[in-house]
């Protein structure tokens, strides 16, 4: 009897991480996608003009183009864009609020005219005039802009904060209470910083206190609403409110909770992207870091 040859299974492929790091525009906007795969990312975040400004910036067609074509050529579309520091939405200064819903206003419309699914906005600081008076302000500018901005697609996300001054954003229940506010909830969702969290007084550095914390996010939020990571250390220890970026494992929070954010499947389809120092001690700091998160994830069987 001639006994059937047998086919040997294949093991499964792990499939990569989705990993990258917030690359320059210097050169143009479709450049950082460009040098994302130079580093092999398939994931990144920008800034869509200088951060540092209340200048606006208006896309030219050739600009937009540049960008889609190398969005076609590296394959990276899970792209995150950070609005400008100076946005401040929980503050009392009626003239600046309104500076600043004016510029989220812009971020979201550029964005969008780039196909950019996600934008990272730090929520704000209410200045003196209480968090409850912060988050209302916060939400009256997002409901503003959602409701009438025509061809808005991409989608906004709050920063968690490390609770330095009066920011808003640092506890999960302010979040929450930010997505319960705003009227458009498919427009809206959460960006999670390593750093900040950590600052704010969250532990991640055990598998436990991680267990824990990701379980309060979840109950208090919802992981539904976790769109984007950020992965960075803390040059600051733990409640320090400090906000203040490592490398990673080599600040306060070490080296296993990167781990436990790598291989957690809960978070497989939510991209990770490092903001950590760039220069220094004549190293490719990105590619440090980026193959310092690769290495710690496991292969699946």
């Amino acid at each position: 009897m001639i006994r059937p040859i047998q086919q040997k299974k294949s093991k499964p492929v792990t499939p990569p991480p989705l990993l990258g790091a917030h690359f320059s525009i210097a050169k143009g906007l479709h450049n950082a996608l460009l040098k994302a795969a130079e580093y092999h990312c398939n994931a990144l975040q920008l800034f869509t003009k200088n951060a540092n400004t209340w200048k606006e910036r208006t896309l030219s067609a050739d600009e937009i183009g540049q960008f889609e074509a190398a969005g076609e050529t590296t394959g990276i579309n899970r792209i995150a864009t950070h609005t400008s520091y100076l946005i401040n939405l929980a503050g009392p200064d009626k003239k600046k609020r309104e500076m600043s819903v004016a510029a989220l206003r812009q971020e979201l419309i550029r964005s969008s005219q780039l196909h950019i699914p996600h934008v990272v906005l730090h929520p704000g600081s209410h200045m003196g005039a209480g968090e409850q008076e912060g988050i209302s302000r916060i939400a009256e500018g997002v409901n503003r802009i959602l409701s009438d901005t025509p061809g808005i697609e991409a989608r906004l996300l709050f920063e968690t904060t490390a609770g330095q001054g009066a920011s808003v954003g640092h506890r999960f229940e302010q979040l929450a209470q930010l997505l319960y506010k705003v009227d458009n909830k498919d427009g809206i969702g959460i960006c999670l910083d390593t750093s900040h969290i950590f600052a704010a007084g969250y532990d991640i550095r055990t598998k436990r206190m991680y267990r824990q914390t990701m379980a309060l996010f979840d109950a208090v939020i919802g992981r539904e609403h976790l769109y984007v990571i950020h992965l960075n250390d803390s040059k600051k220890g733990l409640g320090s409110k400090i906000d203040r970026h490592e490398h990673i494992g080599r600040g306060e929070i070490g080296m296993p909770a990167f781990g436990f954010i790598m291989n957690d499947a809960a978070l497989a389809d939510v991209p990770k992207i490092i903001e950590t120092p760039k220069g220094g001690q004549g190293k490719d700091w990105d590619a440090v870091n980026l193959k310092c998160l690769r290495t710690l994830v496991r292969k699946r069987r």
